[in-house]
């Protein structure tokens, strides 16, 4: 009898193959809330490396870490008006507590633009308190009516930046560093996934913003994903929560803000856009393990050499576990590494001893190769090295094969069945964004012809990039 497949194959049943994955490589389940979510061990680890990833380029941009409440008083949205209707069908608001009905309502964090802007209206004061560059990491709550662990929760994890500026050009600069020397550089170097950057159209803004920056990424059924979103506030904020500077001259002046955030959605764009039949495939650069060496066969020697391998790709700071949990059989231990996606395996077996080789088996392309034992520490980093460039290259060759540069708003249609199409903004505009959308295709993101970000949504030749969304 033929054995069962471990997961569903991507081309039966994508969302349910994205289930699969998500129970068997241990990664999350769902809470006993509807909508909220339980990240296990492994998937928390890989969260805590995006984190740790992320929080560092983030300080490089120039942000401090500091933390916010999670409730916040129900009037602060409503002094913003565009921003409390965008939220207002996603907001969890508590109206009793301590026994007894509370005199102001208060909302459950959706995001964090109006407590952290009443706090940097008391913070600024001077022309030399700007920029002032804040980011936290919390977990925030929107009531979603249609959830899928990772990609769309009820609560979810993230980090928030929020900056106070004194000019618009300096607001939209540092928004713009965000988007690309933080996120793109991040998806692209750590998550080997090449994201497409770019405006989002007036319809997609965030609410409040003046301007919405984005980074999207395609899904392995050629679905688009927001990965990350870069937000220039206008002076919409500072004006609501009084958020003001004396310049230089002794006048009063108005600052202009930003925001900008990621969040668990990640872990669902890693899953998605680089994970196969056989489970999850992680970047090197990402894996909180990168390697692990296998035991083959309960063998002292076997047991010594595994050890000896491990400490010695330890020291050369190879993130590395060793298995020799010979109790269970290799296959099966073989098979729950492939579905984690460890990137590379190193199978040590008593025949392999007997010519002092290992052998390495890279989890992006199944291949296979010998080599020998006391080449390792310098055999593994360089494999390493390799896997993250070939991730990249084919996660690339996947989304440009599958983007199509079409000229009617039809082939627009057609073309979004299968992947990305890439259409002249003036030729769709906002009445052909609005035909789209009634087949649930949207446009991700404008961009100019060489996939930069257009300085408006009128400057000449920019395109649309429209999709079929998660």
């Amino acid at each position: 009898m033929a054995k069962a497949p471990v997961l569903t194959p991507q081309s039966d049943d994508f969302p349910r193959w994205y289930q699969d994955v998500l129970a068997k490589a241990e990664l999350a389940d769902n809470g006993p809330v509807r909508g909220t979510m339980v990240i296990r061990p492994y998937g928390y680890g890989l969260w805590e490396r995006m984190q740790a990833e992320v929080d560092r380029r983030i300080k490089d941009a120039g942000a401090e870490n500091a933390y916010f409440p999670l409730f916040i008083p129900e009037s602060y949205l409503t002094r913003e008006a565009e921003h409390v209707e965008g939220f207002s069908p996603e907001l969890a608001v508590v109206t009793h507590a301590g026994g007894k009905e509370l005199e102001e309502p208060v909302v459950v964090r959706p995001t964090s633009e109006t407590v952290i802007g009443e706090f940097m209206a008391k913070w600024i004061q001077s022309h030399r308190d700007l920029p002032l560059l804040l980011n936290q990491w919390a977990n925030v709550v929107r009531w979603e009516l249609r959830t899928r662990i990772f990609l769309r929760t009820s609560e979810f994890l993230w980090q928030e930046g929020h900056t106070a500026h004194a000019t618009e050009a300096d607001a939209a600069a540092y928004a713009l560093r965000i988007l690309h020397d933080v996120y793109r550089d991040f998806m692209v170097e750590v998550l080997a996934m090449p994201v497409l950057i770019g405006r989002k159209t007036r319809q997609e803004r965030f609410a409040g913003a003046t301007n919405t920056l984005a980074c999207e990424a395609m899904m392995g059924d050629g679905k688009a994903l927001q990965m990350g979103t870069s937000h220039e506030l206008g002076q919409n904020f500072a004006r609501a929560f009084d958020i003001t500077y004396q310049d230089t001259e002794g006048t009063q002046q108005t600052a202009w803000t930003t925001s900008w955030g990621v969040s668990t959605r990640m872990m669902g764009g890693l899953i998605m856009s680089h994970g196969d039949d056989a489970g999850l495939r992680i970047p090197p650069r990402l894996a909180s393990t990168q390697v692990v060496v296998l035991a083959i066969r309960d063998d002292p020697a076997v047991l010594a050499a595994v050890a000896r391998i491990g400490e010695t790709l330890a020291d050369r700071d190879v993130r590395v576990k060793v298995d020799d949990r010979t109790e269970t059989s290799f296959g099966r231990r073989a098979t729950d590494w492939e579905l984690k996606g460890i990137p590379v395996r190193i199978e040590v077996g008593p025949r392999d001893l007997a010519n002092q080789e290992v052998t390495l088996v890279r989890r992006d392309t199944s291949d296979k190769q010998q080599a020998r034992i006391s080449d390792l520490a310098v055999v593994v980093p360089g494999l390493l090295d390799l896997i993250q460039g070939d991730m990249l290259r084919a996660a690339t060759a996947l989304r440009d094969d599958r983007t199509a540069d079409v000229t009617t708003i039809d082939e627009a249609r057609e073309a979004a069945q299968t992947g990305f199409a890439r259409i002249p903004w003036a030729t769709l505009g906002e009445e052909g964004e609005a035909v789209l959308a009634k087949d649930a295709i949207t446009v991700r993101c404008l961009q100019t012809p060489d996939g930069a970000v257009p300085a408006s949504e009128d400057a000449d030749g920019v395109m649309a990039v429209v999709a079929r969304a998660y």
